[in-house]
């Protein structure tokens, strides 16, 4: 693989991630990390995948219900070549939301890593704080 693949494969990721939250899916959202996935968020800290899994699921029965996120990644990295770092700008659009709210305004930092067996990327870790 090259870089350019590399870059692509993880806008993919990104992308079906984007496309889980579109369907309200917190299965196929939290299959896109890892078994020991960790997030944090201002507030929040959710340690390995099920614990993302029902976190996001609740966001999509409560306060997410009708929303989307827009993330747009600024910088893509690879330290390490089964590694990747992502930051993006990111906010979120609540159900009758036309745009995103200053205060709503964050900055994140995804990590993720390749399966070298398998060759496929997952979301390892994710960080995101207000602008």
């Amino acid at each position: 693989m090259n870089a350019t693949d590399d870059t692509q494969d993880i806008r993919a990721v990104l992308d079906r991630l984007y496309s889980a939250w579109a369907d309200y899916d917190a299965d196929a959202f939290a299959e896109l990390y890892t078994e020991d996935a960790t997030v944090v968020m201002p507030g929040v800290f959710n340690d390995g995948r099920e614990e993302i899994r029902a976190y996001i699921a609740a966001g999509f029965e409560g306060p997410l219900k009708g929303s989307r996120p827009l993330d747009e990644p600024r910088r893509i990295r690879f330290p390490r070549p089964d590694t990747a770092v992502v930051v993006s700008e990111a906010g979120i659009l609540l159900a009758g939301d036309s745009e995103v709210p200053a205060d709503r305004h964050h900055r994140a930092t995804w990590v993720l890593v390749r399966d070298p067996a398998a060759g496929t990327w997952a979301i390892t870790s994710y960080h995101n704080a207000a602008v």
